[in-house]
């Protein structure tokens, strides 16, 4: 049954990949360092190599047998150890019943037991200084703790905070309890509750919260879809202990915390691998893109130095995935004081519902029209992207400014996917489209998202942002 946090699986599937790419490693280097330890004794390379695909198909079925309950937090490295020398040896002995039955004698033993040998090692030393360092660190943060708001307030939704925080191993945050009755607010500062079940929207906009959780039998709660509207309007996700309701999700998932089965309605459809692709992707194109873009962005931030006095970076809190704010970063182009002129242009808005936009603003300086007509200003942001706050494609981050005006419950929906430098606004008519059209178009992105659909995104941004139609 999937993890309650999801990043567990998240992990199992990172961990995966990794020790697949260490398989490749260490099998390629058996296979020409052989030679040189055996005097130049010659090898098959081709017949090895080729055998590569179906070593790493019976490395995936041992993980899959011996290693699916991958749990870092409880596993000591002696039970890590056990579950990687199983993994090892049923892999090695898949292959040596498969080259018996099949008699293929040009495989050498001595390159087997080399790798046999040589991947454990280096397994275990990744496992420990890689995905250990890793997990340890997103742990002992609390910003990536998943922060759970529970309906509830008696002895069965405490109890599941308290099992909760004891079986996550990445860590929860209790936000705090909603009473259905009305009847405990106040009565225990220690309790956390937060007040009835009927504040629940104004909770969801005042804290970050990534799962609602009812708690209560459903003969308790008097308007349960007052619950539901207010999650599916701020992206978030809903699970019940008990009872069915009727809920248009994305996607129900069953999870389970110790012996307590939950049910999760998902407005906005996450799957873990797919979420893992689309990161590996952005991480990759970002690097990829780098030795070109590095260049480029020396020589505008020396135009930007030249041109006028100020720093060569604007940063300005924004608000993301789940509404937790970063620091987003962009070439300035604009005077210094131009945040704290903000009041003197309100007037000029020339946009329509919480986004702003001035198509000759006073506040541009020479450069700053010609970086923002091309989008060049946008660049620092892979900075973001390599740093996990933004993606290639997804909504674009907006300012605390803009989110408090929000008009509609459903507008925050586009916080429960990561922001990102493009979407769907920016290859049909960037900021010439009113704020209801590009809200329309985020939700559309949110609801239908697919790995093709962002490389189609991509492919359309870049005769966009030639033609710079829109651009603000």
């Amino acid at each position: 049954m999937p993890s309650f946090d999801g990043k567990s699986e998240y992990l199992r599937k990172l961990t995966l990949l990794l020790d697949l790419a260490v398989v490749v490693f260490v099998y390629a280097t058996a296979i020409v360092v052989y030679p040189h330890l055996r005097g130049g004794a010659s090898v098959d390379e081709l017949a090895h190599f080729g055998l590569l695909p179906v070593v790493l198909i019976f490395f995936a079925v041992s993980r899959n047998l011996f290693g699916k309950d991958l749990e870092i937090r409880r596993q000591t490295l002696r039970q890590q150890t056990s579950c990687i020398v199983k993994e090892v040896s049923l892999t090695l002995g898949l292959i040596v019943i498969l080259i018996f039955l099949l008699k293929l004698n040009q495989f050498s033993r001595v390159i087997l037991v080399g790798f046999g040998i040589g991947v454990t090692l280096v397994l275990l030393l990744t496992r420990q200084f890689i995905v250990w360092f890793y997990f340890r660190r997103k742990r002992d943060s609390t910003d990536h703790h998943l922060r759970v708001l529970i309906i509830g307030s008696g002895r069965r939704a405490h109890l599941l905070g308290d099992q909760l925080q004891e079986s996550s191993e990445w860590g929860v945050q209790i936000v705090g309890f909603l009473d259905p009755m009305g009847e405990s607010a106040g009565r225990r500062a220690s309790d956390e509750i937060l007040g009835h079940v009927d504040d629940i929207g104004t909770v969801l906009r005042n804290n970050v919260v990534e799962d609602v959780i009812v708690a209560v039998p459903r003969s308790m709660l008097g308007d349960i879809q007052a619950i539901i509207d207010g999650c599916q309007e701020e992206g978030v996700r809903l699970r019940f202990m008990a009872d069915i309701y009727d809920f248009e999700a994305a996607r129900i998932r069953l999870t389970q915390v110790d012996n307590i089965p939950l049910l999760g309605f998902e407005p906005v459809a996450r799957e873990e691998g797919a979420l893992l692709g689309k990161r590996l992707f952005d991480l990759l194109v970002t690097l990829a893109v780098m030795p070109v873009v590095l260049p480029l962005m020396m020589l505008i931030a020396i135009a930007i130095r030249l041109d006028s006095k100020g720093p060569i970076f604007f940063t300005q809190k924004r608000i993301g995935l789940h509404k937790r704010p970063f620091k987003m970063y962009k070439f300035r182009s604009m005077v210094p004081d131009a945040e704290d002129r903000m009041t003197e242009v309100e007037h000029l808005n020339e946009a329509e519902g919480p986004n702003f936009k001035i198509e000759n603003d006073p506040r541009m300086t020479r450069l700053g029209r010609f970086i923002r007509k091309t989008s060049i200003d946008e660049l620092p942001q892979l900075f973001n992207v390599v740093l996990g706050d933004m993606s290639l494609v997804g909504p674009r981050p907006m300012s605390n400014r803009d989110v408090e005006l929000f008009d509609k419950g459903v507008q925050r929906k586009r916080f429960s996917v990561r922001p990102g430098i493009t979407c769907l606004w920016q290859v049909s008519g960037r900021s010439n489209l009113s704020f209801d059209e590009w809200l329309k178009l985020d939700l559309r992105y949110i609801d239908s998202w697919s790995f093709w659909l962002d490389l189609q995104i991509l492919l359309k941004t870049i005769p966009a942002v030639f033609r710079g139609s829109g651009a603000a």
